[in-house]
């Protein structure tokens, strides 16, 4: 199910929110600052490319342990990537949601872009992984 799920996603607005991860990635890497939130941009750009059947968790909780991500530094680091680009990530994620939200069959598509703007606030420290 999460695969026609992924397809339709991808053919009704996922591609381009994942482009959208991509290019804030690629704006990260020019400055060699930014590499840690571009690295962040290109993992969860492929989760938005196609997020039926995966989450996004805090890698303390997979990790068991703390790393410069989910620290302070990790804090900090999310604060500057929101004043930046995750505003504008979130934006955009809310204003696709409200678009899906219009149609019944949209409705699980906008929970998703709901999900990915909460993400674009605060992408440092965050993995993805499968659902069980």
């Amino acid at each position: 199910m999460s695969l026609i799920g992924n397809i339709l996603w991808f053919i009704l607005g996922g591609a381009l929110m994942g482009i959208s991860w991509w290019i804030a990635g690629v704006l990260a890497y020019l400055s060699i600052i930014g590499i840690p939130w571009g690295k962040a941009c290109f993992v969860i750009g492929q989760f938005a490319f196609m997020p039926f059947g995966k989450e996004a968790v805090n890698r303390k909780y997979v990790n068991d342990k703390d790393d410069i991500g989910t620290g302070s530094l990790g804090t900090i680091g999310n604060v500057i990537w929101l004043i930046f680009a995750g505003f504008w990530l979130a934006l955009g994620h809310l204003i696709s949601a409200m678009i899906c939200f219009v149609t019944i069959i949209g409705i699980p598509f906008g929970v998703q872009h709901i999900k990915l703007a909460g993400i674009a606030v605060a992408p440092i420290g965050k993995t993805i992984i499968d659902k069980w």
